[in-house]
């Protein structure tokens, strides 16, 4: 009597690239391609697969994507982008309007420089990660870096690699401020965070006309002292600080890139007093302006 056998599980495929089994032999360590290049060739789907020594993005900037990521399935509308480290199971469906990029990166390029760029980009990788772009500011920055990287790969000139790598490495940058500002915001309460954010617009727009802790308080419809123990707490400065740093910050760059003389600088930075501009220059920063502007 012969013993049935189960029907062995069907293995799931590793490619280079979907479809490709293998890199060609001058394949480059940044990979970058449309998502309709590839996804309208198989009728917008894509089967599961995997990807070895390989790190993949998807950003999703138009239509919506059915993700199969491990044993979950992720439904997702742009704008939003999509991390999968090389040993994730993964396959897409898109809907016909989808269009974005997938950016496959090799793990050379992330950890050839050694310790700093690992610690700096595992977070996106660690896990699979879907995060929501439409309210990232980074979002208005990603699309044209990722068009910039496109036609690099289109047309390789002097430099061609690391100008693939630098451009990645960018991209995954931004996302990994994305990444951390909802980690900081989740951690620090929802509202806290956005209190702090509408703090630091405040900042940008009146630090020249030297608010007072409490005028920004007020602007927030904050106690003063509240205002002081969020920005203690999410930043390690006081609010008065975070002001203060601003105006030096603009000091700093009006005195490196404009040859103004230092008293107009300080007129324009909103200080009555040229010597009270300097003085509260040296006092914050270590030298005078002068000194500053001679270093």
């Amino acid at each position: 009597m012969s013993r049935s056998t189960k029907p062995s599980r069907p293995e799931i495929p590793q490619f280079a690239l979907y479809g490709e089994q293998t890199r060609g032999d001058g394949a480059e360590f940044v990979h970058i391609e449309l998502i309709e290049t590839r996804s309208r060739l198989h009728h917008w789907h894509i089967d599961k697969h995997t990807h070895a020594g390989l790190f993949q993005v998807l950003f999703l900037f138009g239509g919506e994507v059915r993700a199969s990521i491990g044993g979950a399935v992720w439904e997702r509308r742009a704008p939003a982008a999509i991390t999968i480290h090389p040993s994730v199971v993964h396959g897409f469906d898109f809907s016909a309007e989808a269009h974005g990029y997938v950016l496959t990166v090799d793990q050379n390029v992330l950890f050839a420089a050694g310790g700093s760029h690992g610690d700096l980009y595992s977070p996106l990788f660690v896990e699979p990660l879907a995060l929501d772009l439409s309210s990232a500011p980074e979002c208005a920055r990603l699309e044209p870096l990722l068009r910039q990287l496109l036609e690099e790969a289109a047309w390789p000139r002097h430099g061609h690699t690391l100008m693939l790598e630098w451009l990645a490495r960018s991209a995954l940058l931004l996302l990994v401020r994305v990444h951390a500002e909802r980690r900081f915001a989740d951690q620090s309460g929802r509202s806290d965070f956005e209190l702090f954010s509408r703090f630091r617009a405040e900042v940008e727009q009146h630090y020249r006309e030297q608010w007072q802790v409490g005028q920004y308080a007020a602007a927030l419809r904050a106690t003063p002292t509240r205002l002081n123990r969020l920005c203690l707490k999410l930043s390690g400065k006081s609010a008065f600080d975070i002001a203060q740093d601003r105006l030096m910050l603009e000091a700093c760059r009006k005195l490196t890139y404009l040859p103004a003389s230092i008293a107009s600088i300080a007129y324009e930075l909103g200080f009555q007093d040229p010597a009270y501009f300097s003085r509260l220059f040296k006092k914050r920063m270590g030298l005078t302006p002068k000194a500053f502007r001679a270093a």
